[in-house]
């Protein structure tokens, strides 16, 4: 079977030779524990916990703020200290429970289920609405909202974005090799959910091991494939994702389910797995430390809300002074100042950049090269859109399908003039998609 893919894209430097042939190793935290109430898209949760209380390992101590929201669990025992705003790792402020940990580990006991196919379907959204599964990949898109479609027998494709396409990132390369089966249940039971649906396990070409396990090991499934993809970025991007798979085509105003298509990285299915069969709620996961000034760049399993600063001494501290610090991947990621920041459902990786790494450069004008055209995935113009909206032309930038953008950066990325192009159009897509929601 050919190699699919999508129209445009580059090909940046992956950097994951540094962290992706070395075992995922458990972390123990040492500070306080930080759990912000909004770790995902929607209605924060709020705390159904006070200053003084005594909380168990697994116990919910945020309850999810509407339907389209998620609970929040504490992944250590431990006494409520505080209750009060802390930054996280896009930059912001959000309110958040901090947590004493007593190094006890106290746990809740959790109901397993032996046989999730005696499971009705909503009693399985239910046990994934309940663990605060969200999309881990990312946007944090409460998952039992995703797999609640207007429609469900409409829906013929359950995709699991393998492609891990961000420079440096790794840790869904270790969950698909260490956590294969676990990966594959958890798709199985998404695919109970949505008769006649297919299982397809998408991954770039330059994962032939993962490939290479994850089709032996589906070799008796008639409804799961493995489908490889060429290695290109941004290929795990959902809008491109869907058409390598599947040939079909959707756009901002659309939902993957409005092409018959769910997409779900691989870290969310595993914990789709933990939901339904062992009754866990999402209390850690799996983060990259990478980057040339750390010491030991590998993966690391990790309780929610430990710090940032935890983990990279449990990588052996930076060898330089960074010269930049990413949450998540150089091409979507937050640059932040503070190791000081808790590892929450969506943040996959830190990465630390030496100042040969993370070189300056000041824009300069456009030359009209037309490069940023030639790569975007959406198809559109990212100079042009850059210049409205950097002149505030909010109506125009719509005309020339700024919301189409799907904030890859492959056009900052190739722009010869270093303009920030990505920056300007993310920034007045937000308010475009914001007078939408108003509307």
């Amino acid at each position: 079977m050919g190699l699919k893919t999508f129209i445009g894209g580059v090909h940046p430097y992956d950097g994951k030779e540094l962290s992706k042939d070395k075992e995922i190793v458990p972390v123990q935290p040492k500070s306080e524990m930080v759990y912000p109430l909004s770790q995902h898209i929607g209605a924060p949760a709020n705390p159904v916990v006070k200053v003084g209380d005594e909380v168990k390992k697994g116990q919910v101590i945020a309850e999810a703020g509407g339907f389209v929201s998620a609970p929040i669990h504490s992944s250590v025992s431990g006494k409520v200290k505080k209750i009060e705003p802390r930054r996280v790792a896009a930059g912001g402020i959000v309110n958040s429970i901090i947590i004493e940990n007593d190094g006890n580990y106290d746990e809740v006991e959790y109901e397993r289920c032996e046989d999730y196919t005696s499971l009705t379907a909503d009693e399985i959204r239910k046990r994934i609405q309940d663990a605060g599964v969200v999309g881990l990949g990312g946007a944090g898109f409460p998952t039992h909202v995703k797999l609640s479609p207007a429609a469900p027998e409409k829906i013929d494709y359950i995709i699991a974005n393998c492609a891990e396409c961000e420079p440096y990132l790794t840790s869904d390369y270790r969950m698909m090799l260490d956590m294969s089966e676990k990966l594959i249940e958890g798709m199985k039971i998404i695919l109970s959910l949505f008769d006649g649906a297919k299982g397809v396990f998408g991954i770039e070409d330059n994962k032939k091991d993962c490939i290479a396990k994850l089709s032996e090991l589906t070799a008796g499934e008639p409804n799961i494939m493995v489908q490889p993809l060429m290695t290109k970025y941004p290929q795990g991007a959902e809008r491109n994702m869907i058409y390598a798979v599947t040939g079909r085509k959707i756009n901002s105003s659309m939902l993957p389910a409005d092409a018959g298509c769910i997409v779900d990285n691989v870290a969310t299915i595993c914990a789709v797995y933990d939901a339904v069969v062992e009754g866990k709620p999402i209390i850690s996961r799996v983060v990259t430390i990478t980057g040339e000034a750390v010491k030991d760049p590998r993966n690391f399993l990790v309780p929610t809300g430990t710090c940032f600063r935890d983990v990279v001494e449990e990588a052996g501290g930076f060898t330089v002074k960074p010269a930049k610090l990413i949450y998540g991947g150089p091409m979507m990621g937050f640059a932040n100042f503070t190791l000081d920041i808790p590892v929450g459902k969506t943040n996959s990786a830190l990465l630390a950049f030496s100042e040969d790494e993370a070189y300056k450069y000041e824009p300069t004008a456009c030359i009209g090269c037309g490069r940023c055209v030639d790569v975007c995935p959406s198809r559109i113009v990212p100079s042009r859109l850059a210049d409205f909206s950097e002149q505030g032309r909010i109506d125009i930038f719509e005309q020339w399908g700024g919301a189409e953008c799907v904030e890859c950066g492959s056009c900052s990325f190739v722009c010869p003039a270093k303009r920030h192009l990505a920056l300007a159009v993310k920034s007045m897509r937000k308010q475009v998609l914001a007078n939408r929601k108003k509307k």
